[in-house]
């Protein structure tokens, strides 16, 4: 009998107990929701940050330093124009403070490698992205020979006639665009040096190859190889000259003492 009642009242709290769960509304703990919280609906991006990024360089290495040098400023309708992509304003928020240690600029939170930083910026900053615009740079990869600065043994593959015809198309159009002859005298010369320097590569002929009149890259590396040489032979160039001076001593205190020796000395 006893038994009886005590799981009568077992079964009572329970109930209970159920009841007031079900008026009070049931709330997870602060620690559940953090895991649980639900993505950020971002807009689907149909554009490839990292050839964007490969592009960008590109422009940067093999056409800015010309641009600059002529004094010529590129019109917002250009597509090569850095308003003109999407994922600047973003990757000039990157921080890179060590070869593991990059930092949004944004809101300062670290991550081990860019890959994670690009990530971040998905994930809680894709609202700072114009995606209303056709402003994918990676569209033009084509034209700028991403492919051939990614794997430069890429060029060695069969080449396919109508994709190399695209290519120049969308280059020569670039260039038009650009770079009108109608602006004037730099406007013309880059118009000229954009279609030797990217569009004459567009061939099946093999005989051209892209960015035949070089860039700043290319510039650094041969200053940095020569500073570094110089910064190698110059220790090596005193220490010889060093060595060189202290023999000379020698030789000289040696043929001084030799000298005295034989004036002092008297025939017999």
């Amino acid at each position: 009998m006893g038994r009886i009642k005590a799981t009568t009242s077992f079964l009572l709290l329970q109930f209970l107990l159920l009841q007031f769960t079900k008026s009070q509304g049931f709330k997870e703990p602060s620690a559940a929701r953090t895991l649980k919280q639900e993505p950020h609906d971002s807009p689907e991006v149909h554009c490839s940050r990292e050839r964007s990024r490969v592009a960008w360089q590109i422009i940067e290495d093999y056409l800015m330093p010309f641009v600059e040098e002529g004094g010529y400023e590129i019109s917002t309708d250009c597509r090569l124009h850095p308003d003109n992509d999407l994922f600047r304003d973003q990757e000039k928020h990157k921080i890179n403070l060590d070869v593991n240690e990059w930092r949004c600029g944004y809101c300062k939170k670290s991550f081990r490698a860019e890959r994670f930083l690009d990530q971040h910026f998905d994930n809680r900053h894709y609202n700072l992205l114009n995606v209303s615009q056709n402003k994918c740079l990676a569209d033009l990869c084509g034209a700028l020979h991403c492919d051939f600065v990614i794997n430069s043994k890429l060029h060695k593959a069969k080449c396919n006639p109508a994709a190399v015809a695209r290519n120049r198309h969308l280059c020569e159009s670039l260039a038009n665009s650009c770079f009108p002859i109608s602006k004037g005298p730099s406007a013309s010369h880059l118009h000229e040096l954009f279609l030797r320097q990217f569009c004459d590569a567009h061939t099946c002929s093999g005989k051209t190859t892209p960015f035949p009149r070089g860039g700043k890259k290319r510039a650094n590396l041969l200053y940095m190889a020569t500073s570094i040489l110089i910064l190698m032979l110059l220790p090596l160039f005193y220490l010889l000259y060093y060595l060189y001076q202290r023999d000379m001593k020698r030789e000289t205190q040696v043929l001084r003492r030799l000298s005295q020796v034989g004036r002092k000395a008297k025939p017999s």
